[in-house]
């Protein structure tokens, strides 16, 4: 491979979860310039046309899906277009390309038009609704997904819809703010004087009618806000939206970006961000997390997840602080209440995949680099002769400045390291690890592997590259498990494949991986010679799907995923966050297989190995519990129907956090034994004498943390039986068996 390709892949890897938001156009887009205009689509249409892996044309078919995307993005929950106003809309749905390349975007025009008008009429409903508390004793239903219900046929319907959601909407925030109470930080804003003379009976219903009240006013502010933000929508706002409705047709991750967007696609894989270290996207009119950054305060602290949505932020040092509503603010702005000073606290009100609401306080950090490295200890059964060299890689980290450091070399040391344990197997866990630097997905392989292709990487005229480990020296050649689940993405596919193919790992974990098999390329849409055309003006940038990965069997990591040889429980199977979960995903291809020399030393019989865990699965109560709460969070996530009666509300919130209580799994099998804790940081060789004692004690913390996490990892011991399995019975080495079958 030719060094700027290397380059161009090596750069492009790093995005796997990238922010997906629309920023305010600046001012050079606020009204119409067909000149201008005609220039951008003919940028973008032939950039599409020319890079994109598909080989797709903007043609009048894929305008009449465009055209369908137009509308989602235009008004995600049908609640303002009526049906009329679709049909008028509907004349444009065949030539949304040739207004691209025209600029000539009648269909824009229209549908401001249109949406001006719908707003204020949601306007002057929000105020006639709210001018007294609902009625929540009646029984009502409103369906939230919108693709199971039409859009209003008349202004009935319409506002019908608001009012139910209204009134659902304010139930919710009554039942958040008893969540929060419940948490300690929200106060009640009733004198104590006054609840100690009328008695607790009293003082009862006047904290639960405070409460009401300040639902009722939370919410009609929350829309009110809401309508206003939309009406404020600029020419160049509607543009992104149509411009990103034609490229999302050739994949998901193909888009334009405005020239203030691009600050939210500037995330480094040297994740040095301070705030509270989330990945945030867009989802309709909410705010969704779609990442948790390893070494951020949100993944130290644990409680915030990949599909949580957040309903509103606070700042917890200051109690009289408005609690900000996020439901349909756009994630810049989100971002932006949400990021604050280092060792600053600030509350998020989070919707789970279950429907419960959780109130969540995170102290803000920037990522502790550190915490991303890999870890290791040696692990052991206190009912088993076996000894395990357990190594957790967060992500594929690399530095490409004029630092050294990258995870190829700290796992080749951690593995000379664990060889002097004499440990039986090594477990390389690859959970949650969304992908990092192509080059040590390449390099790592080769620490378990002789020379070999790893990798292969197609472009968009079809033209295949092979990385190869060139490297004869195998670093270890023992017994290995690779752990991944269904966010692992990327690079830890690529390792995880290449190794399964190979014949050289037994790899262990959820259903499937991710599925991103995909790179892409940002292009400068103003280094374009025709853009000097406007002098000073800046036209954005152009995120395109240029290439795609394939495993040395022939098959694309792309939308499938890796699956594992056995395959576990997995307690994030109700998330729907994968690469096949994403509309208009690249499918899954084949190229020719690569001719490579599989690996034979200690073989190991799978069949043998699947059947014995699956019988151990069966008789394990956590990995019974683990089903039992994918099952039920699927059903939660599939009723979509809800009612707008406060008391069934009441009640369904308090049976989801029971099930939930249920479902977790916090107790510690202290008959894992876990020594041999090598920190993420380095030798203590830089720690200056005065730092010496306060580094000591934080390694102790981190490390009582890391057995804890281990000892509660139902996934973990089982690989230990499976590497038990492995050992015994394809090695037949006489060690002590662990009684579980």
């Amino acid at each position: 491979m030719n060094l700027k390709r290397s380059l161009v892949i090596s750069l492009t890897i790093f995005f796997t979860f990238q922010i997906s938001s629309t920023i305010a156009s600046n001012s050079e887009f606020s009204a119409p310039n067909e000149k201008r205009d005609k220039l951008l689509g003919n940028l973008i249409k032939n950039a599409l046309e020319t890079y994109h892996y598909s080989g797709k044309k903007i043609d009048e078919n894929m305008s009449k899906q465009a055209f369908e995307e137009y509308l989602k993005r235009l008004d995600f929950r049908k609640q303002f277009l009526l049906q009329s106003d679709i049909e008028k809309l509907r004349k444009h749905h065949a030539n949304m390309g040739q207004q691209l390349i025209s600029g000539k975007h009648a269909l824009i025009a229209e549908s401001m038009k249109i949406m001006s008008q719908r707003l204020d009429q949601a306007e002057k409903f929000r105020v006639k609704a709210f001018k007294k508390p609902f009625n929540f004793e009646a029984e009502g239903t409103v369906e939230l997904d919108p693709d199971k219900r039409d859009w209003p046929q008349n202004q009935a319907e319409f506002e019908a819809y608001w009012r139910n959601i209204f009134k659902y909407d304010v139930v919710n925030r009554y039942i958040s703010l008893k969540q929060g109470e419940a948490s300690g930080n929200v106060v009640v804003t009733e004198p104590e004087e006054k609840k100690k003379e009328e008695g607790e009976e009293s003082t009862a219903k006047t904290e639960a009618t405070d409460f009401s009240k300040q639902a009722h006013e939370a919410i009609a502010k929350r829309y009110e806000r809401l309508f206003s933000r939309m009406k404020g929508d600029k020419y160049g706002d509607y543009l992104e939206k149509f411009v990103n409705s034609l490229s999302v047709m050739f994949d998901p991750h193909t888009s334009y970006m405005p020239p203030q967007r691009r600050e939210d696609f500037d995330i480094d894989i040297s994740g040095s961000l301070e705030g509270i270290g989330a990945v945030l996207q867009e989802d309709g009119d909410f705010i969704k997390v779609v990442q948790v950054v390893p070494g951020g305060p949100a993944w130290r602290q644990q409680e915030l997840e990949v599909d949580d949505v957040i309903l509103w932020v606070s700042q917890a040092d200051d109690k009289d602080a408005e609690q900000v509503e996020l439901i349909g603010m756009r994630v810049g702005d989100a971002v932006r209440h949400i990021r604050g000073p280092k060792g600053s606290n600030v509350n998020l009100m989070v919707r789970k995949p279950d429907g419960t609401n959780q109130l969540i306080s995170i102290t803000r950090d920037v990522i502790q680099v550190g915490a991303t490295y890999a870890r290791s200890s040696v692990i052991e059964h206190k009912d088993s002769d076996v000894k395990i060299g357990y190594i957790h890689l967060p992500k594929f980290y690399r530095d490409f400045g004029n630092g050294e450091r990258n995870c190829t070399d700290d796992v080749r040391r951690v593995l000379n390291r664990l060889k002097t344990q004499k440990v039986d197997a090594i477990v390389l866990d690859l959970r949650n690890n969304g992908g990092g630097a192509l080059e040590d997905a390449r390099q790592m392989s080769g620490l378990f592997i002789p020379e070999g292709p790893i990798v292969q990487i197609r472009d968009h005229r079809g033209q295949v590259d092979v990385l190869r480990d060139t490297s004869k020296e195998v670093v270890y050649d023992g017994p290995l498990v690779v752990l991944i689940n269904r966010f692992s993405a990327s690079a830890s596919e690529i390792l995880a494949g290449a190794l399964q193919d190979y014949g050289r790992a037994v790899i262990v974990g959820g259903e499937y991986t991710h599925g991103k098999g995909t790179v892409q390329a940002v292009l400068d849409l103003n280094r374009n010679p025709i853009a000097n055309i406007f002098s000073g003006g800046s036209f954005g940038a152009l995120k395109v799907t240029i290439q795609k990965f394939y495993r040395v069997n022939g098959s694309s990591t792309q939308f499938k995923g890796i699956t594992p040889d056995i395959i576990l429980p997995d307690p994030f199977g109700y998330t729907r966050s994968r690469e096949q979960d994403l509309d208009h995903a690249l499918p899954w291809e084949q190229v020719p297989a690569l001719s490579f020399t599989p690996w034979t030393k200690g073989a190991f019989d799978l069949d043998q190995l699947r059947k014995r865990s699956e019988k151990r699965v069966k008789k394990d109560d956590r990995f019974q519990k683990t089903v039992s709460s994918v099952n039920y969070f699927n059903e939660r996530r599939n009723e979509t129907l809800v009612s707008v009666n406060k008391q069934h509300n009441i009640n369904r919130d308090k049976e989801n956090r029971k099930k939930t209580e249920e479902f977790k799994l916090d107790e510690r099998n202290e008959k894992i034994v876990v020594s041999h804790y090598e920190p993420s940081l380095r030798e203590n060789s830089n720690i200056r004498e005065e730092d010496m004692k306060q580094w000591k004690e934080d390694i102790k913390l981190q490390a009582d943390e890391w057995i804890g996490e281990i000892q509660k990892d139902p996934i973990l011991e089982e690989t230990l039986f499976i590497v038990e399995d492995m050992i015994r019975v394809n090695q037949g080495k006489k060690l002590g068996m662990i009684q579980r079958d």
